[in-house]
């Protein structure tokens, strides 16, 4: 099996994170994007929306999305685990995952698009969305330090995906300048260990 990739992104880097915790070692096959080798009609065929990461098994199916791609391998190695053991601790990270994609996550790659034109040769840069996303992602920042000011982990007790969507977040958020405030200590403190794992660098 292999995983077309590109290493600058911020999507595909949570799957390389989640499969270093996990310790399972993976073929890349890396994607320039900004040349739109992922939206050539081969990789079409992989996954029709032209995104990365895509997970393409030895029999030729393919698994797009990074959280799928993610829970594909959490069901094939249980351990450690990283979407939770119970059903509660299974909700919990659901909620957070899906809060943090939305509320930061997406901010940030919708600010990245509308303002940079990165990708202009395939969008419509909207500058105005872009700025308003931006604020949108350094407010959710706020959510984040009030819930880290309890917990050790964006989601509980323990690391999970969760932690690893804020990371690959706030990582990329640089390129548009959000950043985490000095003000933000409880935030700031799991940024360091979350940042300091082995896997962070995958």
């Amino acid at each position: 099996m292999k995983i077309y990739d590109t290493h600058t992104a911020p999507t595909p880097r949570r799957v390389r994170i989640f499969l270093a915790e996990k310790g399972i070692e993976m073929e890349y096959v890396q994607l320039d994007l900004q040349k739109g080798e992922n939206i050539t009609p081969e990789m079409r065929l992989k996954n029709p929306i032209g995104k990365v990461p895509v997970l393409e098994l030895d029999d030729g199916t393919c698994i797009s999305e990074s959280v799928a791609i993610c829970r594909y391998f959490e069901v094939l190695h249980p351990n450690p685990s990283l979407m939770g053991e119970s059903a509660l601790e299974q909700a919990q990270i659901e909620m957070w995952q899906r809060q943090v994609e939305f509320g930061l996550f997406m901010q940030i790659g919708m600010c990245f698009q509308h303002s940079t034109g990165y990708f202009k040769d395939r969008m419509t840069p909207v500058p105005e969305y872009g700025a308003v996303a931006g604020k949108i992602a350094s407010k959710y920042l706020n959510v984040l330090e009030r819930q880290l000011s309890n917990h050790e982990f964006v989601a509980g007790k323990h690391f999970s995906i969760a932690d690893i969507t804020t990371l690959c977040a706030i990582d990329f958020a640089r390129v548009v300048k959000i950043k985490i405030s000095e003000e933000q200590t409880h935030l700031t403190r799991w940024y360091k260990e979350v940042s300091g794992r082995p896997s962070a660098s995958a």
